[in-house]
């Protein structure tokens, strides 16, 4: 069976949590290469954990930051089982309605790959999936490449921590994340549709024209809760240092429409 792909959520800038420190960020990724994915309070969430397979691909992105983003390419290594987390009254997303005879919660392991040669920008995929044809800094991926960026679950819907990703949108984030193009900020030139006028009759038996209506939306339209809501409060788990010196990352909230994601570092 092919690899399923999916994209994951962490918080790169320190933020604390009951006293812990929830960042986890592509340096620390890179450094402790596997991470189980602790701390996810969020059902949906969990549930799409529960479906991944050892090998399946992941988007790691950067998240409830001034420049969210796939700041990194990693895999599932271990499927699902009990997040003992949840029963930790030391951890910050500790859930005193579960235990491990009734596990409410699980995660997964995912190790590291590679970081992507390009981080590529939240707002730069907002800008593709607003365009009618690829801007010019980014046009090797082609009409096909907008369609799949229109169609991400990150575009639609952002604020779930862990996504599925179609195949498709996989290979146009990877040409993006390998070819680059655009500035450092992720803005792009998008191509809109140039309005068509039409000559009406007026009341008084003149012509004048006017624009119809139906000009492609600018990308800032496109724009969901995720980046209001990332500001505002916490959208995905990160790490949290603990005790002996062992960091841990943050949960997802069960009643967040935006689960965080948490791991705790694998010495």
């Amino acid at each position: 069976m092919p690899p399923k792909h999916w994209l994951m959520k962490a918080e790169p800038d320190s933020r604390i949590v009951k006293g812990k420190d929830v960042k986890f960020s592509v340096d620390d990724f890179e450094s402790v290469k596997t991470t189980p994915w602790e701390g996810v309070r969020n059902a949906e969430a969990r549930n799409l954990m529960k479906e991944m397979k050892v090998g399946d691909k992941v988007l790691f992105y950067h998240s409830n930051c001034k420049n969210p983003g796939i700041a990194a390419f990693a895999e599932v290594s271990k499927e699902a089982y009990p997040d003992y987390t949840a029963w930790d009254t030391s951890h910050p997303y500790f859930d005193p309605k579960t235990d491990k005879e009734n596990p409410k919660w699980y995660m997964v392991d995912v190790t590291f790959t590679c970081r992507a040669r390009s981080f590529v920008p939240l707002s730069l995929l907002r800008t593709i999936a607003a365009a009618l044809e690829p801007p010019e800094e980014v046009s090797y991926i082609g009409e096909e490449g907008v369609s799949t960026i229109k169609e991400m679950a990150l575009v639609t819907r952002g604020r779930l921590s862990v996504q599925r990703v179609e195949e498709a949108a996989w290979r146009t984030v990877e040409q993006l994340a390998e070819r680059g193009g655009w500035e450092a900020d992720g803005a792009a030139t998008a191509k809109k549709r140039v309005p068509v006028k039409s000559k009406i009759k007026s009341k008084t038996g003149g012509v004048q024209k006017r624009r119809r209506k139906g000009e492609s939306a600018d990308a800032n339209e496109l724009e969901d809760k995720e980046d209001a809501q990332e500001q505002a409060r916490p959208d995905t788990g990160t790490t949290a240092k603990v005790s002996r010196g062992r960091k841990r990352k943050a949960q997802d909230s069960e009643e967040d429409i935006q689960p965080r994601r948490s791991t705790r570092v694998r010495k």
